[in-house]
């Protein structure tokens, strides 16, 4: 029997310049879509966890495939376990899988050995990554990454930080600027010196 809840699409895009179409394009019946632009690397993703707390028993929660919805086996394995035991279906377009908490032990073994080679496979890309980046290095062509602010900008981003009158929240500047916080609090080490 169909589920009588929502379909409900979870979609994933690593940087601001990707785009979502590509995966929305094969989710039919979608009630309400929830997009991350954000790293895969841990669950701790605004929409995702807002789509969580949206999402009720007897719900559909569909993903176009396993690494979009998580980057290592214990996430996946975890969110999926998490999910069904409240009564909400997730489904996986692309491995053409979907778990209800009723699963067969082929389904589970399914779940686990499609999340573990998207984890190998994330795994070998940042590895070829940092071999390339050694031999960059080794022929002098490595620059890095190019930097994500202007120098004025990254001016008015200090001023805006350390300004102890306003006291603006660094989370809240990271995303009006467009950096992570991890970048915002570099440029602001670099400003002190240390």
């Amino acid at each position: 029997m169909p589920p009588k809840g929502q379909r409900i699409g979870y979609v994933r895009v690593s940087s601001y310049d990707q785009n979502e179409d590509r995966q929305i394009e094969h989710m039919d019946g979608l009630d309400r879509i929830f997009t991350d632009k954000a790293s895969g690397k841990n669950t701790e993703r605004p929409r995702l966890q807002e789509l969580l707390s949206y999402a009720r028993e007897g719900d559909t929660i569909v993903v176009h495939s396993m690494d979009r919805l998580a980057r290592n086996l214990d996430d996946l394995r975890q969110l999926v376990n998490t999910q069904t035991r409240r009564g909400i279906r997730v489904e996986f377009i692309k491995e053409n899988l979907t778990f209800t908490g009723e699963d067969s032990p082929m389904s589970n073994l399914m779940l686990s050995v499609l999340g573990a080679v998207a984890q190998f496979e994330r795994d070998l890309i940042k590895e070829r990554q940092k071999e390339g980046i050694i031999l960059a290095r080794k022929r002098g062509v490595y620059k890095g990454r190019k930097k994500s602010l202007s120098p004025e900008k990254i001016e008015d981003l200090r001023q805006r930080a350390n300004n102890k009158e306003k006291k603006e929240k660094k989370l809240h500047l990271a995303r009006e600027y467009g950096i992570s916080r991890e970048t915002l609090y570099q440029y602001l080490k670099q400003a002190s010196g240390n």
